[in-house]
């Protein structure tokens, strides 16, 4: 890993809320958005220096995501870095029955892909999500960058964010950049995320 510069915060909320704007819980934050009279703006062209954008996102991602916080520590320090694919085929799923059934209990994407290219399924959730991001992928796609948590810069790195993209990247792994951008947080309690 590479660490390129430090980041925020509020840098992951307008990124986490970016990406989930375009994915599955697209018409959660839309719906946020409207209860708070803001536009789509403040995520697709986030001012993470405005302390009124910041708290408004903040609102917006506690609306229907707050859970997701309830263990990472306020501490965390930001940075932007990337990562050579191979660190990026180490990167674990959090701990979660889904991502823990599908990896084969191994939290590891990249057996993920494995399973669904052996046409494995877990809970009856069709695996075409992760089929159709890796076709998006070979057909020039551009994601958001992954929001990974770590205990240290030399521990093991856990998606927070993007688990179907990183899944993406193990389907298609011929696409994967040389350096992935990445947005990585460590603390040391992040290590049982």
């Amino acid at each position: 890993m590479q660490l390129v510069s430090t980041a925020s915060f509020d840098e992951m909320i307008a990124l986490y809320l970016r990406a989930e704007l375009t994915g599955r819980f697209g018409t959660q934050v839309e719906a946020q958005l409207e209860r708070e009279g803001a536009s789509r703006s403040v995520v697709e062209s986030p001012d993470t220096t405005s302390p009124t954008e910041c708290a408004l996102r903040r609102r917006v991602l506690a609306g229907y995501r707050a859970y997701l916080f309830d263990d990472l520590p306020e501490h965390v320090q930001w940075y932007r870095a990337t990562l050579p694919p191979t660190e990026v085929a180490m990167v674990r799923y959090m701990d979660y029955s889904y991502w823990n059934e599908l990896s084969r209990h191994t939290r590891l994407p990249r057996v993920a892909a494995e399973a669904i290219r052996s046409g494995e399924e877990v809970f009856g959730v069709s695996n075409a999500g992760f089929l159709k991001a890796a076709q998006a992928l070979r057909a020039g796609a551009h994601f958001p960058e992954l929001i990974l948590v770590a205990a240290s810069p030399r521990s093991p790195l856990t998606v927070l964010e993007g688990h179907v993209r990183l899944t993406a990247y193990l389907l298609a792994p011929e696409y994967l950049p040389e350096a992935l951008p990445v947005l990585v947080g460590f603390a040391p309690e992040c290590a049982g995320i």
